[in-house]
């Protein structure tokens, strides 16, 4: 019983070891950022210094620079994106699963934008917003990012649409409700934690794409992954500006994260039950 209880115990601190070791590896380069952010110009260029004297050098001339404005433009088009993804996308996706709208070969077509590589839309995207004179806007980086984070928010809905049992639409409908308000009411409840997860998955994909957004932006409308790569000049990286920005570009994502968690961690019976 002795020795059982010793190899539980070697195999639990083994185990635990392991975790900590992912964790720190994973942890190491966002901390590095971190520290890189606050050391002076002359230490750069020493990345084994660890010990020094912070200076908000970096921060104050990244933060009083245009650096907001173009973190607000990714805000904006990432939240607007989503949105539109979402409000699209959720019904297509019920057509799909409900109404097998065009067959299996429909649901595996809405796949094809992910399979053509950005580059060959690039070119009919730049063209049509020259002539809508849309260029320099960040109506032209929604479009263009709207062109694969709705399909794939519509493939992944679909799958959780198929989970919801039809009978839940039936009895709702029996009660009175359109198949609209069924939809509404009863589905969307209750696919809840896919839909959270559909729009963390689809802002982070906006938040982080910097190719649509470099070649159709410029000046005032720029994203901050473009922004975050002006700061590869041809003098060398401002590696003290740069950690600065990508520390300000991942808040975001970390808040997003923590608000929608909570949708995340409920089960698809909840929403069932619940309305």
């Amino acid at each position: 019983m002795g020795s059982y209880r010793l190899r539980a115990q070697v195999a639990q601190g083994l185990a635990l070891s392991v975790v900590l070791l992912a964790f720190l590896i994973v942890l190491f380069p966002y901390l590095w950022l971190f520290l890189t952010s606050f050391k002076p110009p002359a230490l750069l260029s020493r990345p084994e210094v660890v010990r020094f004297t912070p200076t908000l050098v970096h921060w104050r001339e990244v933060l009083g620079s245009d650096f907001p404005r173009y973190l607000g433009n990714s805000v904006i088009v990432g939240v607007v994106t989503v949105l539109i993804a979402l409000l699209a996308g959720a019904p297509a996706a019920y057509a799909f699963s409900r109404f097998r709208v065009g067959g299996d070969r429909a649901r595996f077509g809405v796949l094809i934008a992910q399979m053509v590589p950005p580059t060959v839309l690039i070119v009919p995207l730049f063209l049509l917003m020259y002539h809508l004179r849309l260029l320099d806007t960040l109506i032209a980086v929604i479009a263009a990012h709207l062109t694969f984070i709705l399909p794939l928010v519509t493939w992944f809905l679909i799958g959780f649409f198929d989970e919801v049992p039809r009978d839940l639409e039936e009895q709702a409908m029996v009660d009175g409700c359109t198949h609209w308000q069924a939809f509404y009411r009863v589905v969307v409840p209750v696919i809840r934690p896919g839909i959270a997860a559909a729009a963390l998955f689809a802002f982070v994909l906006s938040w982080n794409e910097v190719f649509f957004a470099l070649l159709l932006t410029g000046g005032d409308s720029k994203t901050l992954p473009v922004a975050i790569a002006g700061y590869w000049t041809f003098r060398g990286i401002e590696m003290g500006k740069m950690s600065v920005a990508i520390v300000v570009a991942i808040v975001p994502v970390l808040v997003a994260s923590f608000f929608i968690q909570r949708h995340l961690v409920k089960g698809l019976g909840g929403g069932a039950v619940k309305f």
